[in-house]
């Protein structure tokens, strides 16, 4: 049986949010099976569970928000796709903020505590979400054109496209794919920083936004090149950040996806349309587990074994 996943023991760590720019801390804990990933308030006068859903997401603008109640966390995605690049089923998050900490901007950090605090094989199958057949949503048209897409696939395998026209972006890699089980989430994916030019954060931060940004959380670019001293990371970084963005994205759905995801130019929005789709077209999709193991795709299969 392909088995869920959850912490052998807490695990901690204290940061800023990027946005709100808030000294917050997080508390990853274990979690029984079939809980799912649940962010906890624990600063509020009653503290308030916000299980990771589709439909918890009540903001995409700049970062992906989920909402419960009146309780909402900010910027969850990099923390989620750590989760979803380790197979993480279920997890609590206490949490001291509105925010998740930025850290280092990647999610290499989350996966650091993740793995510090072990990961513990538990006695419950792991369910996929299947897609069956193919899901797309697009906006705009010509240049303006952006698009995201569910095809079936026996695997979980993302490809990204991105079109800034900016110098130092349009010299890297502008397109990238990940197979889970060929490539390794967390060598080629989870170093990939999140980006921005300083012509954006300035409006940003007028507009109380990006408020803890920096050099050292976020790859930063004026009109020309990268200003940070040390570069990029990868050659084609900030694709990757996209692809790293997009797997937490769509681990929000609860349930890791056995689909092939292709995207042009998309975002939190766009990704969380898709899954909205997916999940309002009940004849696309089907939750399957795998009690033989070996019929299991590679890279999830490989995953239980990993530590």
């Amino acid at each position: 049986m392909l088995q869920q996943r959850t912490l052998k023991s807490l695990t901690r760590a204290v940061g800023v949010g990027l946005h709100g720019g808030q000294r917050v801390e997080i508390t990853l804990r274990p979690a029984q099976p079939d809980t799912g990933i649940v962010f906890r308030r624990v600063d509020l006068p009653e503290p308030v569970d916000i299980p990771v859903g589709t439909l918890a997401v009540s903001d995409t603008r700049m970062a992906s928000t989920l909402s419960h109640g009146g309780a909402r966390v900010n910027t969850v995605e990099h923390l989620m796709s750590a989760c979803a690049g380790l197979g993480i089923d279920n997890l609590y998050i206490d949490i001291t903020a509105e925010e998740v900490p930025i850290l280092d901007g990647s999610s290499a950090s989350f996966v650091f505590l993740l793995q510090s605090a072990g990961i513990e094989l538990q006695n419950a199958p792991k369910r996929f979400v299947r897609v069956k057949r193919p899901i797309e949503v697009r906006e705009g048209e010509g240049q303006n054109v952006k698009w995201a897409r569910l095809d079936p696939f026996h695997g979980y395998k993302l490809s990204f496209e991105i079109d800034f026209h900016h110098p130092a972006v349009d010299s890297t890699g502008q397109r990238v794919e990940f197979d889970l089980s060929v490539h390794n989430y967390s060598r080629d994916i989870a170093r990939a920083r999140t980006f921005g030019f300083t012509k954006d954060v300035e409006m940003m931060r007028a507009n109380g936004l990006a408020l803890g940004g920096g050099m050292d959380n976020a790859i930063v670019m004026d009109d020309y090149k990268v200003l940070n001293a040390g570069g990029l990371r990868y050659d084609d970084e900030f694709v990757k950040h996209k692809i790293l963005d997009a797997m937490g994205d769509l681990y929000i759905l609860g349930k890791p996806l056995l689909a092939s995801y292709s995207a042009f130019r998309s975002g939190h929005a766009m990704n969380n349309k898709l899954l909205r789709e997916l999940l309002a077209q009940e004849d696309a999709w089907e939750v399957v587990t795998f009690e033989n193991e070996k019929l299991a795709p590679k890279g999830y299969a490989q995953l239980a074994r990993a530590w």
